[in-house]
């Protein structure tokens, strides 16, 4: 999808391209920070994860509430390999990914059925060999989550994310910033104690951004499963399809994105995973094509108080 670029590359604002991979990059690899929202918060005295969480990382189905616990402390540290790091049609050129996150969060219950999410985190994707690539991400988000029993445990939530996008580790280095608005509508069936099918779609609404040329609205619909073979062993499988329109040059996006996580609980608050991820791109200007795939493993640290 896109070609290689030096540091320099830069000297006339992004291009698409570089914000297309940091996007996709790190909506595949943040674990499921912040609250995942049931009827009433709790269900047996447990709570549940949603598919629609990160697709690469922490991710369980199952996970025992003693009482809500409104704020989340985590440290998290994928390392994957990735077959086209330039995301191009051609050419490809692979490496290791290592990409390590903080995040805080405050999820206030404000009745049984709506829940607030205040939070910020930081990402940064460190290349083994390609070192221009090194991009971090830093996320400001604030939302409501609210749950429709009456309707068969409807979720609903909405979001304002503030994304900004920087050289390496270089906080002060900025290449891109966006203000979008996140809307998203999910519906869960759950099997069993252990099994859910949950089916969603997700609209994210650019607001704003400081360079228009990689600015985009994205319209998602997906396809989760999540079952919980033991109580601390997960496997999470996910189906999407994204329709990406971008504000300008008349470029529009579909995407197709599968992955799978296995998650092992060894204790509370520290899990390990085996992530995956593969994603083939079409677009309306043949250049953005490109195919991609992730696998690797990740480690989380959680703390819930």
């Amino acid at each position: 999808m896109m070609s290689i670029f030096a540091p320099a590359s830069f000297a006339q604002g992004p291009t698409s391209q570089d914000v297309d991979r940091a996007q996709l990059l790190q909506g595949q690899t943040q674990p499921p920070f912040g609250p995942s929202v049931t009827p009433g918060g709790i269900e047996d005295g447990r709570a549940a994860a949603s598919p629609n969480d990160a697709d690469i990382g922490q991710q369980e189905i199952l996970k025992r509430v003693t009482g809500y616990q409104p704020f989340t402390a985590s440290l998290a540290c994928p390392i994957f390999y990735t077959s086209n790091v330039a995301l191009t049609r051609s050419g490809e050129l692979s490496d290791v990914v290592i990409a390590p996150m903080a995040g805080v969060f405050y999820d206030p219950r404000i009745t049984n059925t709506l829940y607030g999410h205040f939070g910020a985190r930081e990402q940064v994707f460190y290349y083994g060999q390609y070192h221009s690539f090194d991009f971090g991400s830093l996320d400001a988000e604030a939302g409501l989550s609210y749950v429709l029993p009456q309707f068969h445990n409807l979720i609903l939530r909405g979001e304002y994310d503030f994304n900004r996008l920087t050289f390496g580790d270089r906080l002060g280095d900025e290449f891109f910033s966006n203000h979008e608005l996140i809307f998203n509508v999910e519906l869960p069936f759950r099997f069993s104690r252990a099994q859910q099918l949950s089916v969603g779609g997700d609209t994210n609404i650019s607001v704003g951004a400081d360079h228009q040329r990689p600015r985009r609205n994205d319209y998602e619909g997906y396809l989760g499963y999540s079952v919980n073979l033991t109580r601390a062993f997960t496997i999470n499988a996910v189906g999407r399809v994204v329709a990406r329109d971008y504000h300008q040059n008349g470029r529009t996006d579909v995407s197709e994105i599968l992955s799978a996580t296995a998650t092992y609980r060894l204790t509370n608050w520290w899990s390990v995973s085996a992530i995956s991820s593969f994603a083939h791109n079409d677009s309306n200007q043949d250049v953005f094509d490109y195919n991609v795939a992730n696998v690797g493993g990740a480690i989380a640290l959680s703390a819930k108080f």
